[in-house]
C-alpha cells in the first residue's frame, strides 16, 4: 500500500525541490560566465584532485553517479573545446583514462574563485552551524540509504 505524503511531507518535499532547482539554475549561470557548464563542473572538480589530473572513465563515472553513456557524451564535447583528454588505459584496451588539459585547468582556476563564493553567499552563509550540521547529518542519512537500496 502506498503511503502517501502528508501535507507537511509534501511541503518539504517541494520547498527542497525549489531550492535544488534554483540553486543549480543560479550555479550554472554563474559557471556559464566561464564557458563551463554545470556538468563540465562536476567533472572538473574530481579530475582536478586526482593525482596527475586523470582517473579511469569508469572511475570518474562512479565519483558522479553518471552512466557510461552520459559519461561519453560528456567527455566528447568537453575533449572538442580542450578541457580533458582521452586516451586508453596502458594496463587494459578497453579502459578509458581521462586527463585535465592544461587548458582545462586553466578555466576551472579562473571559474572556481567566483563558484566558491556564490556557494558561499547563496548556500553556506544562509545556515547557523547548527543547520549546516543537521544538513550534514541528513544528506548522510540520505546518502546511506540510496546507497543500501
Amino acid at each position: 500500500m502506498t503511503r502517501w505524503l502528508s501535507e507537511h511531507e509534501q511541503q518539504t518535499w517541494q520547498a527542497f525541490i525549489r531550492m535544488r532547482q534554483r540553486l543549480d539554475a543560479a550555479l550554472a549561470a554563474g559557471l556559464a560566465e566561464h564557458g563551463l557548464s554545470m556538468p563540465d563542473y562536476e567533472l572538473m572538480v574530481p579530475l582536478s584532485a586526482a593525482p596527475q589530473g586523470r582517473l579511469r572513465a569508469r572511475d570518474l563515472a562512479a565519483e558522479v553517479c553518471w552512466d557510461k553513456s552520459r559519461l561519453s557524451k560528456q567527455l566528447a564535447r568537453m575533449a572538442a573545446r580542450g578541457l580533458v583528454d582521452r586516451a586508453p588505459a596502458a594496463d587494459d584496451a578497453r579502459g578509458i583514462v581521462v586527463t585535465l588539459t592544461e587548458h582545462g585547468r586553466a578555466v576551472l582556476r579562473a571559474a572556481a574563485p567566483e563558484h566558491v563564493e556564490l556557494v558561499r553567499k547563496l548556500f553556506v552563509d544562509n545556515m547557523s552551524p547548527e543547520e549546516s550540521a543537521a544538513l550534514r547529518s541528513l544528506s548522510a542519512k540520505v546518502t546511506s540509504a540510496i546507497e543500501e537500496g
